[in-house]
């Protein structure tokens, strides 16, 4: 029998990932099961009991190949011929590193309100210091998970 948890029942902690040196994608594939919750055992697709994510070293981040360069993002303004482009690298320019994870993080989420109200729960941070040191999140080491998913210089 599958037990559904009640909304009182839900208890979110909060985790830290360092940034430094991780690669984009597997990164934010860790952060979406972290935010989903199907990193625990009681997952359920319609309720949100995923965890609070505080990501620091945003701007260390690194793309693997020529993606930092070549990646394009793009937005429409809502009239005709208002596509618009960017790329990482025009992001980290404008010093907005922390657009990058944001949008690759959104775009692994399941449309809908339940996919916004997880990504309010994802804090990003360049440089090391937080504001969220008294939650005392719990550490996670994403280089101890793969090899792969940090880039090593």
């Amino acid at each position: 029998m599958t037990k559904f948890l009640k909304k009182s029942e839900i208890k979110s902690n909060w985790v830290e990932i360092d940034a430094k040196n991780a690669v984009v994608g597997r990164l934010a594939t860790i952060i979406t099961k972290i935010l989903r919750g199907k990193n625990k055992n009681t997952f359920s697709p319609h309720v949100d009991h995923g965890d609070f994510v505080i990501v620091k070293n945003v701007e260390k981040i690194k793309f693997t190949g020529s993606k930092y360069q070549d990646k394009k993002y793009y937005k429409h303004t809502g009239y005709p011929g208002g596509i618009k482009e960017i790329t990482p690298e025009n992001l980290s320019k404008k010093n907005k590193p922390e657009d990058i994870l944001k949008l690759a993080v959104k775009r692994m989420l399941p449309g809908g309100v339940l996919s916004k109200n997880q990504l309010k729960k994802l804090k990003i941070y360049s440089g090391d210091v937080h504001p969220h040191s008294a939650q005392n999140p719990q550490l996670i080491d994403i280089s101890k998970m793969n090899s792969k998913n940090i880039i090593r210089n």
